[in-house]
């Protein structure tokens, strides 16, 4: 397995080394080779350092959505318990009257 991934490494190697004679790369001096090789790492570095950034923004921001669905039902659950509170609460619709109400207060007196 191990002769397998040399031989893809070493194929590959040679699509690039083909590829950039085509390109003229070729012509370059090694120095200029050099210098492109270091560019090349820089970019890469920095695009690991974006990656690196973006996921921790992301954690972030995916830990304060945690947070709100965590509140979202908390104020959902209250909201229905006072809907259901109410509702239970609520007299009848002919107690509610103005007479039955006066009769209840002299009832109670």
């Amino acid at each position: 397995e191990l002769e397998n991934q040399l031989m893809a490494k070493s194929k590959t190697l040679d699509e690039l080394k083909q590829s950039l004679t085509s390109n003229g790369s070729a012509e370059q001096t090694p120095e200029a080779q050099s210098l492109r090789i270091a560019e090349l790492c820089e970019m890469k570095d920095s695009i690991v350092n974006q990656v690196a950034q973006l996921k921790t923004s992301m954690e972030s921001i995916l830990e304060q959505w945690r947070a709100y669905d965590e509140i979202y039902a908390e104020v959902s659950l209250m909201t229905t318990r006072y809907l259901y509170c109410t509702d239970q609460c609520k007299p009848p619709a002919e107690e509610a009257s103005l007479e039955a109400l006066k009769k209840q207060v002299k009832t109670l007196q």
